[in-house]
């Protein structure tokens, strides 16, 4: 059943947040105030009874799994007292792991939640009840989350953070099941003529599904804002593997009909197109198997560009056409509740890739942005960096040294001083990188009307050898991001594999900075 708009509380804000400080029950009188402050080590249950006028924004991305296993009001207070949580980023969409489930298997359980892995009931799919009417004109339709039975995670959370002066946000994400029934005519098609996993922006299917998604949320739910992310690059960083993940040649796309047919009335030649992307292709493959062209790998990659213009023209397409779906996401929210909130995640492979980030214009974007949230995980950032360096330097950067390569990178992207390559991963990056990366991000969207709440890292998992989370660094980003300028900040992954002393330490930051 699709849940009515919630009705008002009746209580004022303050009475709203007094009531969501203790952890068990509304204490009412200064006298027993103080008796549960005592009772409770380290809560200045006063202090927090009164929050700070416009207060920044403080958000944790938080699924399902977490209010299952650990009971819902007991989440939201756990996360309002000990980081002054005041906005709830709901996973309600995704087939993958980054912001839904558990603890990634193999990886330690945080000191919260069930004390076991959900590898064998994991799914995934949309984590709330939808209208059918909205996707009717789409293929897929199937594709709510098997997980929880019929528990609707926003019908749940909503009325129960709102009574406690928090605010919702439905998250959602790109994530899609491999063979959901319906799909292929929404999916890509790659070099080699081969559907995909991954969602075409061009097709009229997945435009109504992406929309239709969005509207049953809009019109069915008291939510305070969406926001969307797509952890997906353009065909030419994927051909040159230039992100921190596996290199992804097979995710050279997208050449379905839709797209070519957008591109013919662009005047792109789709041909040209194809065939520059066979070229580079074969480049590339040679490349990572150490054959060296005669003029060297950056010489052979601009001889390509020059060749081949429709690399570029197609590269720029595909960056179009994800903005275009953003703002009709944008567009259509608004049409229906104008006062709702609408933003995105921006890919963490924007610290990395200067390709990736010149197309990360926030100005252009701000039109059609309440709020950005840029991703600066500080702790992952060193091994993933490390990963972009090896992927790119043995490609069309192969003569370049890694050491050197890696200078070069922090360079152009205006890093201060970091780890080498041979300790960056086990070091991580510093709090100056998320001061640098947050001012950076400001000044990009100065006089516009959009919101910068930076994603910082806090347990994000990561692999043996590589840096952690800690009280003490997280306090430090934290306090960073301010610094720089942020409007606020997000809590991320996911609050399913994160330490209570490190969510501690967002509260600590904002208390020393006077913001709680």
């Amino acid at each position: 059943m699709i849940p009515a708009n919630s009705a008002a509380t009746g209580m004022s804000f303050n009475e709203r947040k007094v009531e969501g400080m203790d952890r068990r029950q509304f204490i009412a009188g200064t006298g027993a105030a103080l008796a549960a402050a005592q009772a409770v080590p380290g809560v200045n249950l006063l202090a927090q009874a009164a929050p700070k006028k416009n207060a920044p924004m403080i958000g944790i991305q938080i699924g399902a799994v977490s209010f299952r296993d650990e009971g819902t009001d007991a989440v939201i207070e756990e996360c309002q007292r000990d980081a002054f949580v005041n906005t709830l980023f709901v996973a309600a969409f995704t087939y993958g792991r980054g912001i839904a489930g558990r603890q990634i298997p193999g990886q330690p359980l945080p000191d919260h939640g069930k004390q076991q892995y959900d590898k064998d009931t994991f799914v995934g799919g949309c984590y709330t009840n939808y209208d059918r009417k909205y996707f009717a004109d789409t293929t897929l339709k199937e594709f709510r989350a098997p997980d929880f039975g019929d528990y609707d995670v926003l019908e749940d959370v909503i009325p129960k953070a709102k009574k406690r002066g928090v605010k919702t946000i439905a998250w959602f994400e790109d994530v899609m099941g491999k063979n959901l029934p319906g799909i292929k005519p929404m999916q890509d098609v790659n070099l080699q003529g081969e559907k995909i996993s991954t969602m075409n922006f061009n097709a009229p299917g997945y435009r109504a599904w992406i929309l239709g998604m969005v509207e049953n949320w809009t019109r069915n739910y008291d939510l305070d804002g969406i926001m969307w992310g797509s952890e997906r690059q353009g065909p030419l960083s994927n051909a040159l593997g230039a992100s921190h993940g596996d290199p992804r040649l097979s995710e050279v796309c997208d050449f379905s009909e839709s797209t070519i047919a957008k591109a013919k009335a662009q005047g792109i030649n789709a041909d040209r197109a194809k065939k520059g992307y066979e070229e580079l292709e074969k480049f590339v493959t040679a490349s990572r198997k150490g054959v060296r062209p005669t003029d060297g790998y950056y010489v052979m990659l601009w001889r390509l560009m020059l060749k081949y213009p429709e690399l570029l023209a197609w590269e720029a397409l595909w960056t179009q056409s994800l903005r275009e779906t953003q703002k009709a996401v944008y567009d259509k929210v608004k049409s229906i509740k104008l006062e709702m909130g609408v933003g995105w995640h921006i890919w963490h492979n924007n610290s990395f890739n200067p390709i990736y980030r010149a197309e990360q214009d926030y100005a252009e974007m701000a039109p059609y942005s309440d709020f950005l949230k840029v991703v600066i995980y500080q702790n992952c950032a060193g091994e993933r960096m490390v990963d972009y360096i090896n992927s790119v330097g043995a490609t069309y950067f192969a003569d370049v040294p890694k050491q050197e390569l890696l200078d070069f990178h922090y360079r152009v992207l205006d890093y201060g001083p970091e780890a080498d390559m041979a300790h960056l991963a086990a070091t991580g990056f510093s709090a100056d990188y998320v001061f640098r990366e947050t001012k950076r991000a400001k000044q990009d969207l100065a006089g516009t009307k959009t919101q910068l709440w930076p994603g910082i890292d806090v347990d994000i998992p990561t692999g043996p050898g590589s840096a952690k989370g800690t009280p003490a660094m997280t306090k430090q980003v934290v306090e960073a991001a301010f610094k720089g300028g942020a409007d606020g900040v997000l809590i991320s992954r996911k609050y399913s594999e994160m330490k209570l002393a490190d969510l501690r330490a967002v509260g600590d930051a904002l208390r020393s900075m006077n913001m709680a």
